[in-house]
């Protein structure tokens, strides 16, 4: 269900505390020991007042309607949805018709040269069919290579998947990089071409929190993990997004300035 357009709007008026609002209690939770059970939406990153946030069942997308792609896409993903066995055939890329501003739309992708990217992949939301509706959903899509789509990236969204059975959750975001924009732009409506693609991932281990994060170009080159891995604080100086926000500072701290291979099964 969509409930929030623009960052602090509710839209669902039945609902006193939507999963973002409760960001703003976050300190309360924080004041005692920081226990993984008492989490508040680890996956989403510093919000600003302009941002267009929408909350869908599977995720959270900040949707730029000057761009016409997400700015990032974040979500949970646990062990329990990993074994979702829903298809993704028969179902179409689309607008979201309750969505109030500018979005993409299938005729911009035509003959374009560009596959429609997920940045929160179908197989990640196939627990639920109202979750993997939404995510062919524009404001989930950016304009990928082919390449990149079906090789390296799906790799990479695969070995997200074994982190959430391994840990028994990932906190996840992704997005795009537009960076000097050399692609420039696709369809009538000027939906912009990523130079590259990245990805944040947040685990508790059961003694601490570990991160990783990844950055892939948008093109036909081989990315493998070990060689494009990067901490989140590099990542963050490279987009300009403050992750894990919700982390007590001296946890963030610790968990975003360094990375070990061996803890996400990379050689």
């Amino acid at each position: 269900m969509q409930r929030l357009t623009n960052f602090g709007e509710e839209i669902d008026k039945d609902m006193k505390i939507t999963p973002l609002a409760s960001l703003l209690f976050l300190p309360a939770l924080f004041s005692c020991v920081f226990q993984p059970e008492a989490e508040g939406a680890l996956e989403l990153p510093e919000l600003n007042p302009t941002d267009r946030i929408v909350e869908y069942t599977g995720y959270v997308s900040s949707y730029n309607t000057e761009t016409l792609i997400p700015d990032w896409v974040a979500y949970e993903l646990t062990a329990e949805e990993t074994e979702g066995t829903l298809s993704r055939d028969d179902r179409m890329f689309s607008m979201d018709r309750n969505f109030k501003g500018r979005q993409a739309m299938r005729e911009d992708y035509y003959d374009s040269g560009w596959t429609k990217g997920h940045m929160a992949p179908a197989a990640d939301l196939a627990w639920d069919e109202r979750a993997m509706d939404e995510s062919f959903y524009f404001m989930n899509v950016c304009p990928q290579k082919e390449y990149l789509n079906k090789k390296d990236w799906q790799y990479l969204e695969k070995q997200v998947r074994s982190w959430a059975r391994r840990y028994g959750k990932v906190w996840v975001v992704t997005g795009p990089i537009i960076g000097k924009n050399i692609y420039g732009t696709i369809g009538e409506r000027n939906v912009v071409v990523p130079d590259a693609f990245f990805k944040a991932c947040l685990v508790y281990t059961g003694s601490r929190y570990e991160s990783i994060a990844f950055v892939m170009g948008n093109d036909e080159k081989r990315y493998f993990l070990a060689d494009c891995a990067m901490t989140v604080d590099d990542l963050e100086n490279i987009t300009g997004i403050d992750f894990y926000v919700a982390l007590p500072d001296e946890i963030e701290d610790i968990a975003e300035n360094t990375y070990t291979l061996s803890v996400w099964g990379i050689k």
